[in-house]
């Protein structure tokens, strides 16, 4: 059984059609991240499962049971907000157990739950003070603490940890992760950060004007994008992109002809198309000499990052981004030799966008 499922889904505020005839299967365990820019859905989608904004069309389903027009505390969800929404006056034990004192839980009862959800997260040692006195990512593990006190089958993330900076960001979530694998329950995140998606998702919906453009494992989605936006979306720096035309099995680029034999079409095409190549792809120097592709390109400008370098230059009149090795001595103006794989690249239709 489906842990949630999502039928025909429309939403409408006024003539603005939000979602529109959206479907979602999300199984039992599973950690599904809805992705995409702002405006594209996302959180939209989350608020009508949670039960806050009534659907003007379609059911939703959760656990097997029709919840389309139930009350939020009638679907079992937990649902951890972008903002803390801790209550001030009240201390971290307080903020743990005020929605099970609500529902007349008994005391030894939410003793254990507020005992067991602060020692998965770790936060004994705060359960008798105040936000005030509390970290960002304190606040945040007490929000989530809120929600797993519920002891519920689906949580609800909206983007919980866009308030924090770069370091706490990348530390808790590893340990959402790490506490998806100890409870196994259904999770549901939303965010518009592809690392977090990457990293977090089991499956990942990429969403764009409330339709999901592909739904897929992370690998899938990064090596073999459905459509450009897609391609585009996913990548830091995003996908190079060039236009050029597709005849018997071959495609003009840099003016050159260049083979598609190791491209794995699905089905044959000739005329304009898309290629794409994610800058991790490209190779430099020497190692771009027995590519299937090869050129020389002039450094534009060079950001290092560390472990790799960015360099940015460009081919066919488009922007064009590689990487290199962090230590790699090169700068503004060199020219350097690149090259990729054809089996590496994406091809879309010029048209429709759609992978080839």
């Amino acid at each position: 059984m489906n842990s949630v499922e999502i039928r025909e889904l429309d939403l409408s505020f006024g003539t603005v059609n939000v979602l529109a005839g959206l479907n979602l299967d999300i199984a039992q365990g599973e950690f599904l991240v809805l992705l995409g820019s702002s405006g594209c859905g996302k959180s939209t989608l989350l608020n009508c499962i949670a039960g806050l904004l009534d659907v003007s069309a379609g059911q939703i389903f959760i656990q097997g049971k029709n919840v389309t027009w139930a009350q939020p505390s009638e679907r079992g969800i937990g649902m951890v907000f972008q903002s803390y929404a801790l209550y001030p006056q009240m201390t971290v034990e307080g903020n743990l157990s005020f929605g099970l004192k609500n529902q007349r839980m008994d005391k030894e009862e939410i003793k254990k739950r507020v005992s067991k959800a602060s020692e998965i997260l770790q936060i004994e040692s705060l359960l008798k003070r105040k936000p005030a006195a509390l970290s960002g990512g304190q606040r945040q593990r007490v929000a989530i603490g809120r929600a797993l006190v519920r002891d519920v089958d689906v949580f609800l993330f909206d983007e919980p940890l866009s308030n924090l900076d770069a370091k706490l960001r990348t530390d808790l979530r590893v340990e959402l992760k790490l506490l998806h694998r100890k409870l196994g329950n259904t999770m549901i995140y939303v965010t518009h950060d592809q690392v977090e998606a990457m990293t977090l998702a089991d499956r990942i919906a990429v969403m764009k004007d409330g339709v999901i453009q592909q739904l897929g494992d992370p690998n899938t989605i990064y090596s073999k994008p459905t459509n450009k936006y897609v391609a585009d979306f996913i990548g830091s720096p995003s996908m190079n992109f060039f236009k050029g035309p597709v005849e018997n099995g071959a495609m003009q680029i840099n003016n050159e002809s260049v083979s598609l034999a190791k491209y794995d079409f699905h089905k044959p095409y000739n005329g304009l198309a898309w290629l794409g190549i994610r800058p991790e792809h490209v190779r430099s120097g020497s190692d771009a000499n027995d590519c299937d592709f090869n050129a020389t390109v002039v450094v534009d400008l060079v950001e290092p990052m560390g472990a790799d370098t960015l360099v940015w230059s460009t081919l066919q009149d488009n922007p064009f981004r590689f990487r290199v090795e962090g230590q790699t001595d090169i700068k503004q103006g060199d020219k350097i030799s690149i090259g990729f794989e054809i089996e590496r690249t994406s091809l879309f239709d010029i048209d429709t966008e759609i992978r080839l």
